[in-house]
C-alpha cells in the first residue's frame, strides 16, 4: 500500500502542475473563462499551495483536510459542467471531475496514516534504547542524552518542506528550550551529508542525528516502508523513512509525551512541547 501511495503522489502532483499549464494555455486560446476557468480553479489552487510549500519552507503544518480546496474544486467542477452545457469543451469537465477525485484521493487517502500507535512508546515507560549517528559520525545511543529532559523530533529529511519549516520553527525558539534545561534531538534517516548539511545551516545547541539503516524507527515503530514519494531515490533517499513523530521523555529516559500524528502535515507547534517541559518541571 505505501508503495502504491509513493508512485501516487508523484504522478499526482505532476498530473495537476501540467493539466493546470494546459488550462492557462486554453484559456487563452479559447476564451473560454467558464468552462477552462473551471478545469483552472480545480488544479491551480493546490498547485499555488504546493509550490509554495516547497519553494518558501516556512508552513510547518496546514489544515487536515484543506476544507477551501474542496470548496474551490466543487465550484470549478460546476462551472465547467456549466460552460460545457452551453458549448464548451467536452474535455474541460471531465479534467476537472478528475481533478477533484484526484484532489480527495491525495487529501484523504495518501496524507492519513491510518491507525497510528506505537505500543513501543507509552507515556510512563522508558524510551526503548536505540543507536544514532552524530554530524562528526560518531556513535551516539539513546540513553547519552537523556541527562536532561529530551525533545525528540523523528522527521522524513531534508527533501519534506514541512519538517524543515518544523526545524525552523522550533530553532527559533531554542533559547526557551534551554532555559528549561532540555536537549532537542533532531533525527532522520537520510544520507547523513543532509543531516551535516541541516547542523550547518541552523547555529543551534540541538543535537543533529542520523539513523542509519532506519534502525531507530524501527526499534520504536514509526518506520514508514515505501514512504518516500517515487523519485527521490535518485537524490540519495532510500525508500524506506519515517512517520513524523515526537517524543518527551524527562531526565533519564521516561516517555512523558507523544505525538504520533495521523495527517503528515498536521504537526504540534514548540508551544505545545514548552508547556509539556514547564509541567515537568514543576513536578521534579
Amino acid at each position: 500500500m505505501n508503495a502504491l501511495k509513493s508512485l501516487y503522489v508523484t504522478l499526482y502532483m505532476v498530473a495537476t502542475m501540467s493539466i493546470a499549464v494546459l488550462a492557462v494555455q486554453m484559456l487563452l486560446a479559447t476564451q473560454d473563462y467558464l468552462t477552462w476557468g473551471g478545469v483552472l480553479l480545480v488544479y491551480a489552487p493546490f498547485v499555488l499551495v504546493i509550490s509554495s510549500l516547497m519553494i518558501f519552507r516556512n508552513v510547518p503544518r496546514t489544515s487536515a483536510r484543506f476544507p477551501v480546496l474542496i470548496v474551490m474544486g466543487l465550484i470549478g467542477v460546476i462551472a465547467s459542467l456549466r460552460g460545457y452545457s452551453l458549448g464548451g469543451s467536452a474535455t474541460a469537465p471531465v479534467l476537472a471531475v478528475l481533478g477533484l477525485v484526484g484532489f480527495l484521493v491525495y487529501d484523504y487517502w495518501y496524507s492519513s496514516f491510518r491507525n497510528r500507535h506505537s505500543q513501543a512508546l507509552e507515556v510512563g515507560k522508558a524510551l526503548p534504547g536505540f543507536e544514532l549517528t552524530d554530524t562528526r559520525g560518531d556513535t551516539v545511543t539513546s540513553v547519552s542524552l537523556t541527562d536532561k529532559p529530551c525533545v525528540w523530533i523523528f522527521y522524513r529529511g531534508n527533501w519534506c518542506p514541512l519538517c524543515m519549516a518544523q526545524i525552523r520553527e522550533i530553532a527559533d525558539d531554542y533559547r526557551r528550550l534551554e532555559e528549561l534545561g532540555a536537549r532537542v534531538a533532531l533525527i532522520s534517516p537520510q544520507p547523513h551529508r543532509y543531516t551535516r548539511s541541516l547542523a550547518r545551516k541552523f547555529d543551534v545547541s540541538f543535537d543533529f542525528l542520523t539513523d542509519d539503516g532506519n534502525r531507530a524507527a524501527e526499534k520504536l515503530g514509526i518506520a514508514h516502508r515505501n514512504g518516500l514519494p517515487a523519485g527521490m531515490q535518485a537524490l540519495g533517499y532510500a525508500g524506506d523513512t519515517v512517520l513524523p513523530t515526537v517524543i518527551i521523555t524527562a531526565k533519564g529516559g521516561e516517555i512523558i509525551w507523544v505525538h504520533e500524528t495521523d495527517n503528515y502535515r498536521v504537526r504540534p507547534e514548540p508551544e505545545t512541547y514548552l508547556s509539556v517541559l514547564r509541567k515537568q518541571e514543576s513536578l521534579a
